[in-house]
């Protein structure tokens, strides 16, 4: 299955493939040998959504019809042998905002109403609860701290990577459940590419300021349309690394969304005409 995929060259073949059911989704070797979580990044295969949406469509907010969301939940959380009514959902306006969940929050966005709002990370330490997060070209991030039995997930898009979400979910965690970022798992999602990424002058002076001038150069380039070409991958690296995540509890994506519009949702290419993909992760009981 994996020849369906695009991927960036001189990058390990990261997330692999799996599919139960019809439904296709993309997992982390990493996170799959911890044996501690169930987790991955949907794709648009296997759900029942049509038109622009088809067909695994996760967003309820755009005009697709519920109970084709509905269902596109059902058939994901049997794909991942997860509770539908224990999932969470972010509810994300590109903040640096983490929430700690509880069994109290159970259910908030699929089965009852979110009493909560700009929300871009999850975490929590209670076995069962599906942490759900939503992407159309932002970068997913997966945490798990398999000493202290907790799990984080977060979306950044440009404007979370230049203010550290990775770095802000950890320390989140470490507040809440004493991690420490040298035992964490961590893992970058599909998102979009520094190739695909254009972005204005505005965007690259944040991320000068920001970071290191030794990582200018990998961060992004200017071209001569005055445009940059932005790594959000690489960005992400260097903050999680930063932080204090090992080298080697470390894994980064080779999937562009906007290289693989067929399999996988993007705003780049799609604009608002699109559903959401989602991020999905459970510490098993």
């Amino acid at each position: 299955m994996e020849e369906r995929w695009i991927r960036k060259a001189g990058m390990e073949n990261v997330p692999v493939e799996r599919e139960t059911e019809g439904v296709c989704r993309l997992s982390f070797p990493l996170l799959e040998e911890s044996g501690l979580v169930s987790h991955c990044f949907s794709t648009r295969l296997g759900g029942v959504s049509r038109g622009r949406f088809a067909t695994m469509n996760f967003t309820f907010t755009r005009g697709d019809k519920q109970e084709h969301v509905m269902e596109n939940y059902r058939r994901m959380a049997r794909a991942l042998g997860v509770d539908l009514e224990r999932m969470v959902l972010s509810y994300q306006t590109h903040t640096t905002n983490v929430r700690r969940v509880t069994e109290e929050d159970e259910g908030k966005g699929i089965a009852r109403p979110r009493d909560y709002k700009d929300i871009d990370g999850l975490i929590t330490d209670v076995p069962g609860i599906t942490l759900v997060t939503f992407y159309a070209d932002c970068v997913p991030l997966y945490f798990l701290d398999p000493v202290h039995r907790a799990i984080g997930l977060s979306h950044s898009g440009w404007r979370g990577t230049v203010k550290r979400m990775g770095k802000v979910t950890l320390e989140a965690m470490a507040e809440a459940y004493g991690t420490r970022p040298e035992d964490v798992l961590c893992c970058v999602g599909p998102s979009i590419c520094r190739d695909c990424f254009e972005v204005g002058e505005e965007v690259a002076e944040e991320f000068c300021r920001e970071f290191d001038r030794r990582f200018h150069r990998e961060l992004f380039y200017r071209k001569e349309n005055g445009k940059y070409q932005l790594d959000l991958w690489k960005a992400n690296e260097i903050v999680l690394r930063e932080a204090g995540v090992a080298e080697k509890h470390l894994q980064i994506t080779n999937i562009c969304t906007k290289c693989n519009p067929v399999h996988l949702f993007s705003h780049r290419v799609m604009g608002n005409e699109r559903g959401n993909l989602a991020a999905f992760l459970c510490l098993r009981e």
